[in-house]
């Protein structure tokens, strides 16, 4: 349950220095303003007719303090980045250099390199030293300046880390791995009652983070995803019942599949983890795909690789981050779907042309696009406003369209999903066309979908 106690953030304690930023106090003067500690985001602004209102439930809002906790001449900053790759990181990592370094005049700044890794002296990767020279032109490229690396480290030697470095503040730049990890360290260091802030970016192309409206990289993602099914589009209506089936990131949600497929509008089968979908039976995919190659002579499917779980045949198995794995022969849902459609087809002696297209690494792997752009370097400066007047424990996300801190443990507490009743998924069914794909009674299905969220 949501209360008002969840959604604080915590502070390393009260804030004494003066902020360098010439920013205001008085609204109205044409000179941004100081937020302060009390400004609120409301979680909130709906609710269905006749529903009470209880508990006011509001999130701390981000921005420039005017008071500070850290002495910026005397404080050192770190920056890691961890997990896969995602567009917009170099951004991040530029931004939060320069803002620390021209507005608040924070001198010592390290990045600590392949992720976690970087924090345990074990792997030997000491920290870079970084300044505006050494990240002049990082967000023209993609990948990460830094390195990434998937797994988990021991908690005790990171934070011995950062103590031996003198770091008082650490901003983690991932997804919900690697905000697990800066979580860990966080809880760690307040155990040791260190002055030491953690603040989180959340990076994700799969926009999976809670509480989030969205995470940088998303948009890239959908952006270069669309041009794949472009792609599979031509090639499926340039053939006699020609097929297109395109793959696309997301390992327990469906927003980079749900979203290419309203930016293509050629689509015609959205299949995502959250809405349970047949492949035989009458309601089935393959039913419905022989109507629409008889009517129509062609055909677009898009398919997250998290629908894999469903027919998974052997025990999940998962990556370093503890993500299930969804490569195998067994899992890949893309090779899984285009051998039974074609065994269909050509067990009903229905020539068909199917081209599959898998353009996973290149979506997470290209340099951020304008919209992008602007939001990571707002994360970024965000970050190290907080960071910079002693918030801890927090990620730096947007909530209805305004920018707040959010706790790291309830960002962690669960994934965003897509809920099948929800405006976003009448667009796609809409925009399709698609059917029912699911031989499950209406009147089961409430129970089901309970059910499977239970198990996310």
């Amino acid at each position: 349950m949501l209360t008002p106690e969840r959604l604080e953030v915590d502070t390393l304690g009260e804030c004494t220095v003066r902020s360098p930023l010439n920013l205001s106090t008085i609204p109205g003067d044409e000179i941004a303003d100081f937020v302060p500690d009390n400004a609120r985001v409301l979680y909130q602004v709906e609710r269905r007719a006749g529903e009470p209102i209880d508990t006011i439930l509001d999130f701390e809002k981000a921005g420039p303090r005017e008071k500070l906790y850290f002495e910026p001449r005397n404080t050192r900053a770190a920056i890691v980045t961890c997990g896969g790759l995602c567009p917009g990181l170099n951004n991040v990592i530029r931004s939060i250099v320069l803002q620390l370094h021209h507005n608040y005049h924070v001198k010592n700044i390290l990045g600590y390199r392949y992720g976690y890794q970087g924090l345990n002296p074990e792997h030997g990767c000491p920290p870079m030293e970084l300044g505006p020279d050494q990240v002049r032109t990082i967000h023209s490229r993609g990948g990460s300046f830094l390195g990434m690396s998937r797994g988990n480290e021991n908690i005790a030697t990171m934070v011995d880390t950062l103590v031996r470095d003198d770091v008082q503040i650490l901003f983690t730049i991932g997804g919900d791995g690697t905000l697990r990890g800066a979580t860990a360290l966080y809880e760690e260091i307040q155990r040791r009652g260190l002055n030491i802030a953690i603040v989180g970016v959340p990076k994700t192309i799969d926009n999976d983070i809670s509480y989030v409206d969205k995470t940088f990289g998303f948009d890239t993602a959908v952006e270069v995803a669309r041009l794949a099914l472009d792609g599979a589009h031509t090639e499926a209506i340039s053939a006699q019942n020609g097929i297109g089936l395109v793959k696309l990131m997301g390992r327990d949600s469906g927003f980079i599949a749900a979203a290419a497929t309203l930016a293509s509008l050629d689509v015609n089968y959205c299949l995502v983890p959250e809405v349970h979908f047949d492949l035989e039976g009458p309601q089935g995919l393959l039913t419905h795909l022989q109507h629409r190659l008889s009517k129509r002579g062609h055909a677009l499917i898009v398919v997250a690789e998290g629908c894999a779980r469903a027919f998974a045949s052997q025990p999940l198995t998962h990556d370093a981050s503890g993500n299930v794995q969804y490569g195998g022969p067994d899992l890949d849902v893309g090779l899984y779907l285009k051998d039974k459609i074609t065994s269909y087809f050509k067990a009903a002696k229905i020539p068909v042309t199917l081209k599959y297209i898998d353009p996973s690494y290149m979506i997470r792997s290209v340099p951020a696009n304008a919209n992008d752009s602007i939001f990571c370097d707002i994360l970024a400066r965000h970050a190290v406003h907080a960071g910079m007047a002693g918030k801890t424990g927090l990620v730096i996300g947007r909530w209805h369209n305004v920018f707040i801190h959010a706790p790291l443990v309830l960002a962690t507490s669960k994934k965003k999903t897509i809920n099948p009743d929800s405006e976003l998924w009448l667009a796609v069914t809409e925009t399709t066309g698609q059917p029912d794909l699911s031989n499950i009674p209406v009147s089961r299905r409430a129970a089901a979908w309970r059910e499977a969220q239970k198990q996310r």
